[in-house]
């Protein structure tokens, strides 16, 4: 019963989490609307989007290193997508791969519809022109791909390392590259600062979404 709510907890504060990026992404599109961005490209909640980008300005080097970063995530997430190949042709069975590296590959499809979504369906645009162009920005698409990946990474080391030194260095180090990589895209300039907080929420939903998945199907195995 135990496991059963703390189940539902994380599901719960999942769907609040997605209703306030919703609230957000409804406001963004409505409220205090204004062609400020590049070639005359609106942003919603302006006057605040306004605020922080004179504040920062650009930072192309920061931008270069979380670049890097989500490079950095991808491998991650390839690796954990070969472990659940591995244990496939191994135990030549899907229902004998780990079930949470079965949510886990759920949730990474996820997260990529999430990235394809908003490339298709764009919120805002970003407040420079990149590659000559402008580019969807709207959530930060490297905020939600290191928040994702990096948080789910955390979860399996839990359940995975027994070791407590190297679990809690693994932990340690990507709790570090996940704020490098929130905080370096924010202050890189190449997002507005709503940008930002959308992919923190989106994040923060589907990761809970997925532990919410992961102890449920650990329960039914158990």
């Amino acid at each position: 019963m135990t496991d059963k709510k703390n189940a539902k907890k994380y599901f719960i504060f999942g769907a609040i989490s997605f209703v306030l990026f919703a609230i957000l992404t409804l406001l963004v599109k409505t409220v205090d609307v204004k062609p400020i961005g590049p070639l005359g490209s609106e942003i919603g909640l302006s006057g605040i989007n306004i605020y922080f980008r004179d504040l920062i300005g650009v930072n192309m080097t920061l931008y270069d290193v979380t670049e890097l970063l989500g490079y950095l995530a991808i491998a991650v997430a390839a690796y954990f997508a070969g472990l659940g190949v591995g244990q496939l042709a191994k135990r030549k069975s899907i229902k004998a791969v780990d079930r949470n590296l079965m949510v886990l590959g759920g949730f990474f499809v996820a997260v990529a519809c999430a990235y394809v979504l908003f490339e298709i369906v764009v919120i805002n645009y970003r407040p420079i022109i990149t590659d000559g162009e402008l580019e969807a920005s709207f959530p930060s698409s490297h905020t939600m791909l290191s928040f994702c990946v990096f948080g789910a990474a955390i979860h399996q080391f839990f359940n995975r390392i027994s070791n407590k030194a190297l679990r809690v260095t693994l932990v340690s180090v990507c709790t570090v590259l996940i704020a490098a990589t929130v905080i370096g895209r924010l202050l890189s300039g190449v997002h507005w600062f709503t940008d930002i907080i959308a992919g923190i929420l989106i994040s923060v939903s589907l990761l809970l979404f997925y532990v919410g998945a992961c102890r449920v199907f650990e329960r039914k195995k158990n």
